[in-house]
């Protein structure tokens, strides 16, 4: 079994970008591989709680997100100062978080066999 970490850096709603790494996470966790998600700078904003892109005609990944633990992807990261520079509290977010300060991100990487 591989493990894959996933990192997330874009902002939400911004084509179709999001839509197929959200795929490639869920084949990956159906494949019984161990998957994490990394939220760093504006991928943060992927999470946020009372998003409505319909209103704009995007899809709503929220519920993939709020799927993952179907699928046994329960490790999702986010970085403290990705947090605090957009003024966004983990109480905010859609998921229940684990934080790592910048200065270990390095560090929580090296547990991955494949980065993404």
């Amino acid at each position: 079994m591989k493990k894959f970490l996933f990192v997330m850096n874009n902002l939400p709603h911004n084509g179709i970008k999001l839509q197929e790494k959200l795929d490639v996470i869920l084949t990956a966790a159906a494949f019984d591989q161990k998957v994490a998600l990394l939220f760093l700078d504006d991928g943060i904003f992927q999470l946020k709680k009372g998003q409505h892109p319909e209103k704009q005609g995007l899809k709503d990944t929220a519920s993939i997100f709020n799927a993952l633990e179907i699928y046994d992807v329960n490790d999702i990261y986010t970085e403290v100062e990705s947090l605090q520079e957009r003024g966004v509290k983990p109480s905010d977010l859609s998921l229940p978080v684990q934080e790592f300060y910048r200065k270990d991100i390095n560090e929580l990487m090296q547990q991955y066999d494949i980065i993404i």
